[in-house]
C-alpha cells in the first residue's frame, strides 16, 4: 500500500463511526462471534462434560437446574472470548513490531 493510500485509509477510519453488525461493541466481538459459531463448540468432549453435569445435578428442581446452567455457559463463553481477544490482541501486537523491522 502506497504511502497516501495509507494515510487516506487511516483518515477514513478516524472519521467514521463503527458500524458492527448484532450490537456488537468492537470488530473483536464480531471475529469472536464469527469464529465461535465455526469453533465446533458441540464436539463430543464438551457434550460428554454436560452430561456428567446434569448427573450430577439428578434430583435438583428444574429451575435450579438451568440456574446452574445458565451460569455455567455464561462463564464458559466469558472465559473463551476473553482469550480469544487477547490472542487477537497479541497477534496484532506482532504484526506491529514485524512491520517495525
Amino acid at each position: 500500500m502506497e504511502d497516501q493510500d495509507r494515510f487516506e485509509a487511516q483518515i477514513h477510519l478516524a472519521t467514521q463511526q463503527p458500524n458492527h453488525p448484532d450490537n456488537a461493541e468492537s470488530i473483536l466481538e464480531v471475529l469472536f462471534d464469527a469464529y465461535n459459531e465455526s469453533s465446533g463448540f458441540d464436539n463430543a468432549v464438551i457434550k460428554a462434560n454436560f452430561e456428567e453435569l446434569y448427573r450430577l445435578m439428578n434430583g435438583k428442581p428444574l429451575k435450579e437446574i438451568d440456574e446452574i446452567i445458565y451460569a455455567v455457559c455464561a462463564l464458559c463463553r466469558d472465559h473463551e472470548k476473553a482469550g480469544f481477544i487477547k490472542s487477537v490482541k497479541v497477534g496484532g501486537q506482532l504484526m506491529q513490531e514485524i512491520s517495525a523491522r
